[in-house]
C-alpha cells in the first residue's frame, strides 16, 4: 500500500484479484452528478478518441465512490484519470493518487487466466497524477525467472489463454523489416502451460547486424498458431523497464542483455562492436 503527496484532488483505490478497481475520493464532491473519467492516452500528436466514464456515488458530507468493473475490459494502453463534475463539464480535473492498495495483484502470476487476458494496474505518472495501465491480449506468456549465464540465457514462463500443442516454438524476431529470426524449442511442463527455453548467446550474436539490434520474444504454442508475446504483466508493477535490470553477457564480441520494454514485454538487446 502506497501514498503520494502533493496538491490537487485525490482518489484512493483498491484493486481485487479479478481486476475490479474501487475508487474513493475522501473529500466530499461539490457536484450533482460527479463521474470518474478515464481517457486512453493517444499517440503523440493525436487527439483523444477513447474514454470511459464511471459514476461516483456521492454521500452527503462523505466520500464519493466509484467501481470500475472488470468488464468491459479496458483497451490496452495508459488511461489518465479525471474528475468530471457533470455531463457538460468541459474542463475535467486531473486526479492525484491517495492510498493505492495493490496487494491483490502481487501474486497474480500464480493464477491462470482465460482468454482474453485483461490486466489493469493503477500507477502514478511522472507528473504525479493517477493513471491506469491496461493490457488486453488474446493470450499471454508470463515471464518468470530469467537466468543469464556465460553461454546462454534461460527463461521460465507460463501460458495464459492458450495451451501447448505439437510444433510449438519460441521465436526471437529482430526488430526491423526483413529482420532475421531464431527459433528455440520450449521445454513444457506436464500441464501444457508452464515452459522454459534457452537462448544461445553466440548464435544470437552471430545473427545480429554489425550495428547491433533488439530481439523481441514470442511463443507459438502450436504449429501455425499466431504469436504470443512473452511479457511480465501479472503483478503490481506498471513500469518495470528501469527497475528490473538483468545482468549482461558477452559472446562473439557482443554484449547481450535481456530487458523489459516500455510495455513490459521481454526483449534481448545485442550491442556489437
Amino acid at each position: 500500500m502506497t501514498t503520494e503527496s502533493g496538491a490537487g484532488a485525490r482518489v484512493n483505490c483498491v484493486v481485487d484479484a479479478e481486476g475490479r478497481v474501487a475508487l474513493e475520493l475522501p473529500a466530499p464532491v461539490a457536484a450533482t452528478r460527479p463521474h470518474l473519467l478515464l481517457r486512453l492516452r493517444p499517440k503523440k500528436g493525436e487527439p483523444v478518441t477513447v474514454s470511459r466514464t464511471v459514476p461516483l456515488e456521492a454521500v452527503a458530507d462523505g466520500p464519493a465512490r466509484a467501481v470500475l468493473e472488470p468488464l468491459p475490459a479496458l483497451e490496452e494502453g495508459r488511461w489518465d484519470a479525471f474528475l468530471l463534475n457533470g455531463p457538460d463539464d468541459t474542463a475535467p480535473e486531473r486526479l492525484r493518487p491517495g492510498l493505492r492498495d495493490l496487494r491483490a495483484l502481487v501474486d497474480g502470476h500464480l493464477r491462470d487466466r482465460p482468454s482474453p487476458v485483461a490486466v489493469r494496474i493503477p500507477y502514478v505518472t511522472k507528473e504525479g497524477y493517477l493513471a491506469v495501465r491496461a493490457w488486453l491480449r488474446t493470450a499471454h506468456a508470463e515471464a518468470g525467472r530469467i537466468d543469464v549465464g556465460d553461454r546462454s540465457t534461460t527463461v521460465t514462463a507460463r501460458l495464459h489463454g492458450a495451451t501447448f500443442e505439437d510444433g510449438a516454438v519460441v521465436r526471437l524476431r529482430m526488430r526491423g523489416s526483413d529482420a532475421p529470426e531464431r527459433d528455440v524449442r520450449p521445454v513444457t511442463d506436464g500441464d501444457h502451460l508452464g515452459f522454459r527455453f534457452t537462448v544461445d548467446h553466440e548464435d544470437l550474436a552471430a545473427g545480429t547486424a554489425a550495428e547491433g539490434g533488439i530481439w523481441d520474444v514470442f511463443v507459438h504454442p502450436a504449429a501455425g498458431a499466431p504469436p504470443i508475446r512473452v511479457a511480465r504483466l501479472l503483478d503490481d508493477v506498471a513500469d518495470r523497464k528501469a527497475s528490473f535490470v538483468h545482468p549482461a553477457a558477452r559472446a562473439a564480441g557482443a554484449v547481450l542483455r535481456p530487458y523489459y520494454t516500455l510495455d513490459n514485454d521481454l526483449s534481448i538487446r545485442v550491442a556489437t562492436g
